[in-house]
């Protein structure tokens, strides 16, 4: 029995031929969610009709797939949708306060566009500005920290040298500045609203996180900085509701029946439980830190949330509640 699903299969000639290292029957029962006898189907049937894929492979050793380049023609000239999906992109992270990314993703643009016949390209620009509009992303707005494309390039090229960066840095807090300080960068937290940089702290001997606003001098050093093996991104940032590095505590929140389905389509943590109440309200648990974060987030939903847990929270949150109502 042959795999029809054209699809699927032009998909898999193009991976085939993206990849050095070929494509294993592992690697397609995980890109296309198939049993193994359905990623078998899938590869006889393109190398039946694509007799130059090369098997790959030492004896013993998993058996992959690999297509050579230009043998798919114009299969791999970019779509509208693709070029749109470039824009899409760079118009999100510009947005965010990235602009480094941004530029590279402008260039990748041209790039591919200039690879289009001439009458394809001449329609993509009116295609491409509907696609965006449509959805919004062009023009969503939102305040963002401005941070200096210099400040992001430095730090970005320590990150991918792997060194050590020597910087003065301004506290947004207190306004102090901090001369000479020893860091070595481990990633870049870009969004909504302020935006940091994870790094290890020499003088704290620690990881910690810095505001990129902050940073009024960055000179790269020679000197290689060995990331701590235990360090895991993930699991750092799973600690908070947002970036604040705080002790995890045990979160409860209830919200009303109203705003029980809205609140339904939020994912608040990795780490939450969700409880339907007899009432038609919803109970979200969660284990993180970040109090004031969380407090900035329930400013949204109003009068709709109540927090029930921890009293820290409740009382933090009643506390800015009063203040702003004076405001």
């Amino acid at each position: 029995m042959r795999y029809a699903r054209t699809t699927d299969l032009i998909t898999l000639a193009l991976r085939m031929q993206g990849t050095a290292e070929g494509v294993s029957l592992a690697d397609i029962m995980a890109e296309f969610e198939v049993s193994r006898s359905t990623a078998e189907r899938m590869r006889t049937a393109l190398c039946d009709v694509l007799p130059q894929i090369v098997p790959l492979g030492e004896p013993g050793r998993e058996k992959r797939w690999r297509l050579p380049p230009r043998c798919l023609g114009g299969m791999t000239m970019p779509t509208l949708d693709d070029i749109a999906a470039l824009n899409r992109a760079r118009d999100i992270v510009a947005r965010e306060g990235d602009s480094i990314t941004a530029e590279a993703l402008d260039s990748l643009t041209t790039r591919l566009q200039a690879a289009l016949p001439a009458p394809t390209r001449t329609r993509l620009a009116p295609d491409i500005a509907a696609l965006l509009e449509a959805d919004g992303v062009a023009l969503r707005p939102g305040p963002r920290e401005v941070i200096a494309p210099q400040t992001l390039q430095t730090l970005r090229d320590a990150i991918l040298a792997g060194v050590w960066v020597n910087v003065d840095h301004r506290a947004r807090a207190s306004g102090r500045l901090s001369l000479d300080v020893w860091l070595g960068p481990l990633a870049m937290l870009m969004g909504e609203g302020r935006q940091y940089l994870v790094t290890w702290s020499e003088y704290q001997e620690d990881v910690r996180l810095f505001a990129l606003s902050g940073f009024e001098r960055i000179e790269l050093s020679d000197e290689v900085f060995e990331r701590p093996e235990d360090f895991d991104l993930q699991a750092y940032l799973g600690r908070a509701f947002g970036v604040f590095q705080e002790e995890v505590q045990d979160v409860v929140w209830r919200f009303t029946p109203d705003a029980a389905p809205d609140a339904h389509r939020f994912l608040f943590h990795p780490t939450q439980e969700m409880e339907d109440a007899p009432n038609g309200s919803l109970i979200v648990r969660f284990r993180a830190g970040g109090m004031l974060e969380m407090c900035w987030h329930l400013f949204r939903w109003g009068d709709q949330v109540e927090v029930l847990e921890p009293e820290e929270l409740r009382e933090m949150y009643a506390g800015m509640l009063a203040a702003a109502s004076k405001a």
